[in-house]
């Protein structure tokens, strides 16, 4: 009985360290974040055994709903809890883990929320996702039935939260540089299409901006897309003399 108990723990602790080096590929590689929480809140379900579980994510000091073991569709994405709201909440404010092994309802700190039948099941456990420290979102785990979450199934938890954390600021960060290119070449193309009016129209920078951003209005599209125009008529303009 002891060299099969032996044995079944082996096996589970091989299949976390399986499963945090797919993670770390996946981080490596550059999976879609979507994809890596899907298969976080997959691998953590088979391994807890457990019959719920969540995973908000922090925006704008708000925690929101990004993936669940049970089909949320509603919910995913429009969920949102603030910073000390229910358990999740509470864990967010502290980023300390909660356990709770029955009767998660009565703890004080407990809300409920109609959307998810799940909040009237017996056990809770709840942990923050950090990044160097920092709140990056929370993972939800519970049970309908008591249970007792031991140590080692906490600190797994914990570092998967690691390792999702740091995808996730990885993603907010190429996510933060593709806007600001995006940005920069939106300025470069706005810029060259007022000195464009400028010296057609004889007008000076403040009056070519304001030519831009009126035409923009009326016909509803960006400034970027009236500069590109107005560039694109001077080339062909050039062109044909």
């Amino acid at each position: 009985m002891q060299n099969a108990l032996t044995l079944n723990d082996g096996a589970h602790e091989s299949s976390g360290i399986d499963f945090l080096h797919e993670i770390g590929s996946r981080i490596a590689t550059a999976d879609p974040l979507d994809a890596v929480l899907a298969r976080v809140v997959e691998f953590i379900s088979a391994v807890m055994n457990c019959d719920s579980c969540f995973v908000y994510l922090l925006e704008a000091n708000e925690l929101v709903l990004k993936a669940s073991k049970n089909p949320h569709a509603n919910e995913i994405n429009r969920l949102r809890l603030r910073m000390g709201q229910g358990i999740t909440g509470w864990v967010a404010e502290h980023k300390k883990p909660v356990a709770l092994a029955r009767n998660a309802s009565t703890d004080p700190r407990f809300r409920s929320f109609n959307e998810l039948p799940e909040d009237r099941y017996e056990a809770f456990l709840s942990v923050p996702v950090l990044s160097r420290g920092k709140l990056v979102g929370v993972i939800n785990l519970q049970h309908r039935d008591p249970h007792r979450h031991t140590e080692e199934q906490m600190r797994l938890i914990s570092t998967i939260g690691f390792l999702v954390g740091a995808e996730v600021e990885m993603a907010r960060l190429e996510g933060e540089n593709s806007r600001l290119s995006v940005e920069l070449q939106s300025r470069k193309v706005i810029e060259r299409a007022k000195g464009i009016l400028q010296r057609n129209l004889q007008i000076d920078e403040g009056e070519a901006y304001l030519t831009l951003q009126k035409h923009s209005r009326q016909r509803r599209k960006s400034m970027k897309e009236i500069a590109e125009a107005v560039i694109l008529g001077d080339e062909l303009k050039q062109l044909h003399e």
